[in-house]
């Protein structure tokens, strides 16, 4: 009975947090995103930087979508609730990817929260930052927009 309450909790952790927030992913895997730009956003839910930044991703996903721009979170809470509590305050209108144990985090290098990794359209990392900081939006958006007019050549 107790393992049935435990995955039903989970259930329905995992529909509240789809409710608020764009699709979680069940893998992460970027070969279904050729020719598209990928913006790989690691974050968690203690990141002060992350609730900045997300306002700007959602922006970013909604204006560049339809010109091939993908916007993945990639949440690096050990525990779900603590994403679904930061969610609440600070949406996201993007596909989010949940990696508990870093794996993902470990693979590009992480070193700071948040930190980006922008993918061009043949799957090739072609920037990274870490952390988000306003006075440098217009640049991020560039390398973006830069990204996004080679898709067309």
């Amino acid at each position: 009975m107790k393992q049935l309450s435990l995955i039903l909790s989970a259930l329905l952790l995992t529909i509240s947090m789809s409710a608020d927030a764009g699709p979680w992913l069940k893998k992460f895997d970027l070969k279904q995103y050729k020719n598209k730009v990928v913006y790989v956003d690691f974050w968690a839910s203690w990141c002060g930087p992350c609730r900045q930044s997300f306002p700007w991703l959602n922006d970013m996903q909604a204006k560049y979508k339809k010109k091939g721009l993908i916007v993945i979170g990639v949440n690096l809470d050990e525990e779900p609730e603590m994403a679904h509590t930061f969610l609440k305050s600070v949406p996201a209108k993007f596909r989010l990817y949940s990696d508990p144990v870093g794996k993902l985090a470990q693979k590009y290098e992480v070193m700071g929260m948040p930190s980006s990794v922008i993918i061009d359209g043949k799957g090739r990392i072609r920037e990274t930052h870490i952390g988000f900081k306003k006075n440098k939006a217009l640049a991020y958006e560039k390398s973006i927009t830069d990204l996004l007019d080679e898709l067309r050549l």
